[in-house]
């Protein structure tokens, strides 16, 4: 995730220094952001091997849209729509039921995890899930005041890149041990770090930062599709259950709602019918016309 910042940094650079001005007028929300990203692969990538990869996952994952609505509602004073709670109760719902599919599987294996380090696993779970919609909101926060998604992202996770840099000179020596190491460590920091980072910058841009967290519950779905298609594992019923209701979510939170045209077109219909004498005919006819024309009538007047 550090070389991924470094980066989206490298390739916004001019963005970045014709931006300056606005980054330093945000520079609190920029450090806020990038502290949570140098935060948030600690806490994750720890919180999976204290607690398990499912429950890691979950926790992180599951949490982040609830902590990003939490924040947008205290800072914000964003009022959270129906739409979005729908979604969100599917998609925790169903990484709740992946993951405890995968759980059940790993678990009919030997080993388990002692009380402490599970406690501890999903207590940095949170504290990951809590610096991942940090820095979402403060990126969105950054581009709805004017910037743009290059210099927003790239200020954020370059800077945030360069605070976990001493992590990976303390514990990257493995990265070298061989050319697929090098290989899978260069993958991931060229497309789900960089590319896959981009494209969030850009969704970030259109979406708040709740739906954007929101629509990451696809994730863990889409690594078990991989694992069955890809590595040959098999997902019991629950976890294929799991899968759907994060399509479900991700089917409310994306299909646009139409506009409710007739129902508006009657309502002034009956409002304008109701008025009284002190409304000249021309007005009614102005006002009339735009409702009968969406019900497909002639104007009258």
């Amino acid at each position: 995730m550090g070389l991924g910042g470094l980066l989206q940094a490298l390739t916004a650079a001019s963005r970045i220094a014709r931006e300056a001005p606005g980054l330093r007028a945000q520079r609190g929300t920029v450090l806020l952001g990038a502290l949570a990203v140098g935060t948030y692969p600690l806490a994750f990538y720890s919180s999976m091997h204290l607690a398990g990869v499912a429950a890691g996952t979950v926790v992180s994952i599951g949490s982040a849209p609830l902590a990003s609505a939490v924040i947008e509602r205290a800072v914000d004073k964003r009022r959270l729509t129906r739409r979005w709670t729908i979604g969100a109760a599917l998609g925790l719902a169903g990484t709740v039921l992946l993951c405890a599919a995968e759980a059940a599987r790993a678990h009919s294996g030997a080993g388990s995890r002692s009380v402490g380090s599970t406690v501890l696993g999903v207590g940095l779970g949170l504290v990951a899930g809590f610096t991942y919609a940090l820095y979402s909101w403060a990126a969105h926060r950054l581009i709805s005041r004017g910037l743009t998604s290059g210099a927003a992202m790239g200020a954020v996770f370059g800077l945030g890149g360069l605070l976990l840099m001493p992590v990976l000179l303390a514990t990257g020596a493995p990265l070298l041990n061989s050319w697929s190491n090098t290989a899978v460590g260069a993958y991931m920091a060229l497309v789900p770090m960089f590319v896959g980072y981009v494209l969030f910058g850009w969704g970030l841009a259109h979406v708040p930062a709740s739906t954007a967290t929101t629509l990451s519950l696809l994730e863990p779905a889409v690594a078990a599709v991989l694992a069955v298609l890809v590595v040959g594992e098999r997902l019991p019923l629950l976890g294929w259950a799991g899968i759907a209701l994060v399509v479900g979510c991700l089917t409310v939170l994306t299909t646009p709602a139409r506009p409710a045209r007739r129902a508006r077109a009657v309502t002034g219909e009956h409002r304008i019918g109701a008025e009284g004498p002190g409304v000249s005919e021309r007005d009614r006819g102005a006002e009339t016309a735009p409702a009968a024309m969406e019900l497909g009538q002639a104007p009258t007047r």
